[in-house]
């Protein structure tokens, strides 16, 4: 069993951070429908006052992509755009097992 994973970091505007998790745990709660997202977690760290870090499991990548074209998806895609001024892949990861992950 292996399950497809990210781990990324948005870096957003001075000030909008929580905005930003707004956004983010919208988008934790729409997959709560997807079966294939198996986790969704939006963390912060103490010391990056303009950052949000999303930690993600995924049945595999596929299923990933095609999150990515849902309606819902692409809707909170445009209104997260306006305050993000970066992005980065921290890494792409291959979930081997452990406590909350399903082992189908």
């Amino acid at each position: 069993m292996s399950k497809f994973s990210l781990f990324n970091k948005f870096i957003v505007h001075e000030g909008e951070k929580e905005k930003m998790i707004d956004f983010l745990l919208e988008a934790a709660e729409s997959m709560g429908n997807l079966d294939e997202c198996e986790i969704y977690l939006v963390n912060i760290s103490e010391n990056e006052p303009s950052s949000v870090y999303v930690y993600e499991v995924w049945a595999n990548e596929e299923a990933h992509q095609a999150s990515l074209s849902l309606e819902a998806t692409q809707r909170l895609i445009s209104r997260a755009k306006p305050i993000i001024t970066g992005m980065e892949r921290i890494s792409t990861l291959i979930t081997k097992g452990g406590k909350g992950i399903s082992s189908y």
